[in-house]
């Protein structure tokens, strides 16, 4: 059980989800769950698993959904959380908390928040893209890569991609869902041609209708944005969902070449992924 537990808590991170995982650490005397007995809960409201059923699952639930959902910077700060429970209604004392119970046994359990790395969609492989590729290297970060241009979307060129997307905009849009997509947490485009960013940020904008992965941005000049602007709201996007989008992408560091506005860009995401974390 515990490595099927693990094992669906991984996927679950993998789809850009946070994961709280409840872990029986010591028991002693009469308890429903053992020593690693686990159980998994992700931010999309799923369940995993099982620490033994009864009052303490259910109270530990509780307490993973409180933490599953707290602020990042928070999570960061404190870590997870250890807690003793007393399988008695009778149980006194201020060191565990008593449950209402005739197990008579005694429970530790930890409790953590798993959340996913950024797993980074570089739509456009040229030479910032490049760059991009390389911080995200350093820092161990996922990523992907689209270009219409096969040349630059390749195994040679981004050997480390999780994968290369070659293909024309509509075609890569086809094979997506909003829900696929979230896979992940930000998709840059980087495009040589402006037209390219625009119909993928069009199409983009119109598979998101809810949620809040995967962060879309687009590098380029405030005039750019606004005949990007213009377009979407042509194509009947959502105002709200237009305004989400980040133009120019990248913290204001005074970046200039390709190396610096990647540091530029993937500082940003960093970030936001310590401000806001992960759905």
């Amino acid at each position: 059980m515990t490595v099927a537990v693990l094992n669906w808590a991984i996927k679950r991170v993998e789809a850009g989800e946070r994961v709280a995982i409840a872990s029986v650490v010591r028991a002693s005397g009469s308890v429903p769950g053992k020593p690693g007995a686990r159980l998994a809960i992700s931010s999309s409201g799923e369940k995993f698993g099982t620490i033994g059923g009864a009052g303490l699952e259910l109270t530990v639930e509780k307490e993973l959904q409180e933490i599953l959902f707290r602020d990042l910077s928070d999570l960061r700060k404190k870590g997870g959380e250890v807690e003793e429970f007393l399988l008695n209604r009778d149980g006194k004392g201020k060191e565990a908390s008593a449950l209402d119970s005739l197990c008579g046994g005694r429970v530790t359990v930890a409790m953590e928040v798993i959340t996913p790395r950024p797993h980074i969609l570089i739509a456009g492989g040229g030479h910032v893209g490049l760059s991009i590729s390389r911080v995200c290297d350093s820092l161990e970060w996922p990523y992907s890569v689209f270009d219409i241009r096969e040349e630059y979307c390749n195994q040679k060129r981004y050997p480390n991609s999780e994968g290369n997307f070659c293909s024309s905009v509509d075609d890569f849009l086809k094979g997506e869902s909003e829900d696929s997509l979230a896979r992940f947490s930000d998709i840059l485009l980087l495009s040589h041609d402006w037209s390219v960013d625009e119909e993928m940020l069009v199409g983009l904008l119109q598979l998101r209708r809810a949620g809040s992965r995967p962060r879309i941005g687009a590098i380029g000049s405030k005039k750019k944005w606004s005949a990007f602007e213009k377009k979407a709201i042509e194509s009947g996007v959502e105002k709200w969902l237009i305004d989400s989008v980040r133009c120019p992408i990248g913290l204001d560091i005074g970046a200039d070449t390709p190396e610096e506005i990647a540091i530029a860009v993937c500082a940003e995401v960093l970030s936001l992924e310590r401000k806001n974390g992960a759905t």
